[in-house]
């Protein structure tokens, strides 16, 4: 069974920067694809930031310039480093595995504000 387990939300002010980090239990991890998605209230969650296994990223127009994912495959860990961050940035984010239809973490609140 995967287990995703998120980390480092918090609250920011505007302009701040955090580190999320998502360990995952799973097999084979360096052989999927990672991402991150982020969800307010009332509205579809959005992925911000992929990489595939072979190391390609891709971000959101949103978020582009500003978030970065990496990933750790000997810690079976993804991270999302967030920069410049503004208050239209908050929201609950969440790890994924394997894409839209793959697994996903229980999530981490991010809140941006001052």
């Amino acid at each position: 069974q995967v287990q995703l387990v998120e980390s480092g939300g918090g609250l920011v002010q505007p302009g701040g920067s955090l580190r999320l980090s998502c360990a995952a239990s799973v097999r084979f991890f360096s052989t999927y694809a990672v991402g991150w998605g982020r969800q307010v209230p009332g509205q579809q969650r959005e992925l911000v930031a992929t990489g595939t296994n072979g190391g390609s990223t891709d971000y959101a127009d949103s978020v582009k310039g500003r978030f970065t994912i990496s990933r750790d495959n000997a810690k079976n860990t993804v991270y999302l480093q967030m920069n410049s961050l503004k208050p239209e940035d908050t929201a609950v984010y969440y790890c994924n595995l394997g894409g839209l239809r793959g697994h996903w973490g229980q999530g981490t609140q991010v809140t941006v504000s001052s």
